[in-house]
């Protein structure tokens, strides 16, 4: 399929969706809308994913089956500058792919123009009716369940996912990707949005997927959300955490963060309390331990810097580190196999 990511004023440093598209999904993203860096190209400023070049609007951009709103601001709202290029890209007959807590189909004109023009909207973060609470047994399954943890949002967790899994793959191992978040969601075609579903069914959501698929692969690998620190995702971390009971974890972190994005008055802990609060956090319903740890070095600019900068993650959570879009995955994989 041929796709179009939305991306206005945040490309690429805060459009996680988008380069997780670009970097993962099979479809071909033909432009990013991003009205600061139109005219630019992709690979401009990343050079490890797909190009495509960088259009000012939805009116701009190539032929395509699809426009994927590919950012998600605190809150998961619509913003009201965007309804241009989804009006356009509905008028053009193009289907269209949200992972907002505002879902594009509940809206009026939206929803008008869809059945119109005979697109259809997924809304990625609508979850399924059907689902309960917990019964406690994912750790009943055959698989390895391998979770990636954080010590915030937004430090790579979903990517760490991806590379492990495709890692683990390549290493001659029956690997899947359990998706957790409307990254991985819309990259992997399947999965529940942790973040939107009722508190009391979270666990149940995520042990639902882990048993639907944890018999017949020897490892999963679940993607983590928020932080269990957050002031206020912490929830649905530890949603995941017990949901999932996962043999093991890997703690995920961006190098020189001091602070909670968007969350400034909060400072980020000493790593070595992630280490133990996940750990201790766990134990009472499925024991499990930080095996190694995934680095996002991206604000570094020489590798030798970003050598050192794992060396330093690596001793402070006493066990492998890597950065795996930057470095191979090599220890931290050893490490979890």
């Amino acid at each position: 399929m041929r796709i179009a990511i939305l991306a206005h004023e945040k490309f690429p440093d805060r459009a996680k969706t988008a380069l997780g598209l670009l970097r993962y999904s099979d479809d071909e993203v033909v432009a990013v809308l991003d009205r600061d860096e139109a005219g630019a190209r992709v690979n401009d400023f990343v050079g490890d994913v797909q190009d495509a070049p960088v259009v000012d609007s939805m009116a701009d951009a190539p032929e395509c089956d699809a426009l994927v709103i590919g950012i998600a601001p605190i809150g998961g709202g619509f913003d009201e500058s965007w309804r241009d290029d989804v009006r356009t890209a509905l008028e053009r007959g193009c289907d269209l792919v949200a992972g907002l807590h505002y879902f594009l189909e509940d809206d009026e004109e939206f929803a008008s123009l869809a059945a119109e023009h005979d697109c259809d909207i997924w809304d990625v973060r609508k979850p399924d009716a059907d689902l309960t609470v917990a019964q406690g047994v994912a750790g009943q399954v055959d698989a390895e369940v391998v979770l990636t943890v954080g010590s915030d949002c937004s430090v790579g967790k979903m990517t760490a996912t991806m590379e492990l899994c495709e890692a683990a793959r390549e290493a001659g191992h029956d690997a899947a990707v359990i998706p957790t978040g409307q990254t991985g969601i819309m990259i992997e075609g399947w999965g529940n949005p942790i973040d939107r579903v009722v508190s009391d069914f979270t666990a149940g959501a995520v042990e639902e997927m882990i048993l639907e698929k944890g018999d017949d692969h020897d490892y999963l690998f679940v993607e983590g959300q928020g932080a269990i620190t957050h002031p206020a995702y912490s929830a649905v971390t530890c949603g995941i955490l017990h949901g999932a009971q996962p043999d093991k974890l890997v703690l995920c972190h961006r190098a020189g963060q001091e602070r909670v994005h968007g969350y400034e008055d909060y400072p980020l802990q000493d790593l070595d309390t992630y280490v133990d609060l996940y750990e201790s956090l766990a134990a009472p319903v499925h024991e499990t331990e930080v095996v190694g740890g995934s680095l996002n070095t991206s604000g570094i600019e020489s590798d030798e810097a970003a050598r050192e900068a794992l060396e330093e993650f690596a001793d402070a959570i006493d066990a492998p580190a890597a950065d795996l879009v930057r470095f191979d995955a090599d220890d931290l994989l050893e490490a979890i196999l």
